[in-house]
């Protein structure tokens, strides 16, 4: 592991140093089972901090650090840490690393780390993995996108998150890969070291962003894998960078309950729109609101079926888990006949106007085809006549007013889809890794039909 300033760690001594930082921990008396909330900035010290408490027995809880002093006293209120780790913290811990290592040996059905959920569409939930999770799914990952000892990390990504802590390192630590550590993603860095590296892992925002920087089809020469997740890859932007690059991302679909449930394939199609197969150690269906299995093709909620299985949520707070083992996952979508699934939205952001269903995506997807439209949040807004009003908030720099938009998309949509307005905004909020916070926007504009306008 390394970082561009030129520190270097090996495995051996990230072996060494780990265990000794959790030797530090407990005679800090910490005990197995304790949670240690996290509240520094990406770096090798925290990927170590990370190490240490799994290895250790102690249930590591990242927090994001652009959190207010509110957001983080509520999420220290429900895990309850024994441990609040900030950079003053951690820098006592590593005076005190020094001794020689010892390690728990943790009990594989305990809990590993504890992730909130990112709460764009409700109030987040602490998401537990247990350490027999942690193991099993790192080895579908490896087998999956065949990772080696020979592959290079760029990891861009921040850590307090599924797809950065798991999905993108996981992989590399498990086959002995190497990472190179970015504190943070700009375009210049990751340009920078592109060159070097063989796998990287990102969000739509980050691919679009990528597209538009000079040389990136000679960056890209060496890539062997380049990931998608966390959010849905728009068509155009999957053929734009495959034909820039010469190389197809490969988006994949989880989330922070189940991580990485699905992959497009590495050898065979990779299927734009789609999030691919699904995964080894994964089941999924499609089934009506009375949890009646759908027939291929059919839209309905996704549920999911893991091995080993998903251990719940911190707190008691209950997982829609059924009887058998599926999990609702609150996701909308549909399964194929040849296994290829395509996610159209969560449950909550189905619009039910004028007594049709209206699936978000879709109009998403057509206006990001709209020149200067950078990107799009299709939401259902109080109606006096509809119950819900299609809504459309657009980012960009788009050169049409709102009346030219809803013409181009009377000529791709049923009538019933287009939306009652569309409003210009000069960034959409984001979570950490780039989804958008829909349940901002709703609040932001809820009463936007009030007057019966539209």
């Amino acid at each position: 592991m390394r970082v561009p300033d030129g520190r270097r760690l090996c495995y051996a001594e990230l072996d060494r140093i780990t265990a000794q930082y959790g030797n530090a921990l407990r005679r800090m008396g910490l005990k197995q089972g304790d949670r240690v909330a996290v509240l520094i900035e990406k770096s090798i010290e925290s990927v170590i901090l990370y190490l240490a408490c799994v290895r250790s027995g102690l249930i590591y809880v990242p927090l994001n650090t652009s959190y207010k002093e509110a957001e983080i006293g509520r999420f220290l209120a429900d895990c309850e840490p024994a441990l609040t780790i900030d950079p003053p913290t951690l820098g006592t811990l590593a005076q005190q690393a020094s001794s020689e290592p010892a390690n728990l040996d943790p009990v594989s059905s305990e809990i590993a780390f504890l992730l909130y959920t990112s709460g764009t569409t409700g109030a987040p939930k602490g998401a537990m993995m247990s350490h027999a999770q942690l193991s099993a799914k790192a080895a579908v990952l490896v087998k999956t996108w065949d990772w080696s000892c020979s592959d290079v990390l760029l990891h861009a990504m921040p850590i307090f998150h599924t797809h950065g802590l798991f999905m993108s390192l996981s992989g590399a630590l498990a086959a002995g890969a190497e990472t190179l550590l970015l504190p943070r993603f700009t375009v210049d860095d990751v340009m920078d070291h592109l060159p070097e590296s063989t796998v990287f892992t990102g969000v739509p925002t980050m691919y679009s962003r990528l597209l538009a920087a000079p040389g990136l089809a000679a960056a890209c020469r060496r890539m062997r894998l380049l990931v998608c997740g966390s959010a849905a890859l728009p068509t155009d932007l999957f053929r734009a960078f495959a034909a820039t690059t010469g190389h197809q991302i490969v988006e994949c679909w989880g989330m922070t309950e189940l991580p990485t449930c699905a992959s497009n394939p590495l050898t065979g199609e990779r299927r734009p729109g789609s999030v691919g197969l699904p995964l080894p150690d994964t089941e999924i269906r499609i089934v009506d609101e009375q949890g009646r299995p759908l027939p291929p093709g059919a839209i309905g909620q996704v549920e999911v079926r893991i091995h080993p299985p998903f251990a719940g949520y911190w707190g008691g707070q209950s997982a829609q888990v059924g009887p058998d083992g599926f999990f609702s996952t609150g996701d909308l979508g549909s399964l194929l006949e040849d296994g290829y699934l395509s996610i159209l939205g969560r449950t909550k952001e189905v619009i039910i106007s004028g007594g049709y269903n209206i699936y978000p995506r879709e109009i998403e997807d057509a206006l990001r085809r709209i020149g200067g439209v950078e990107d799009a949040a299709v939401i259902g807004l109080p109606h006096p006549d509809f119950g819900e009003g299609v809504t459309a908030i657009v980012e960009g720099d788009a050169d049409t007013d709102e009346e030219s938009i809803c013409a181009t998309l009377k000529s791709q949509l049923a009538g019933f889809k287009i939306p009652k307005r569309i409003i210009a905004v000069d960034r959409l909020p984001r979570s950490a890794t780039g989804k958008i916070r829909k349940n901002q926007l709703a609040e932001r504009f809820r009463k936007l039909y009030d007057n019966g306008a539209g």
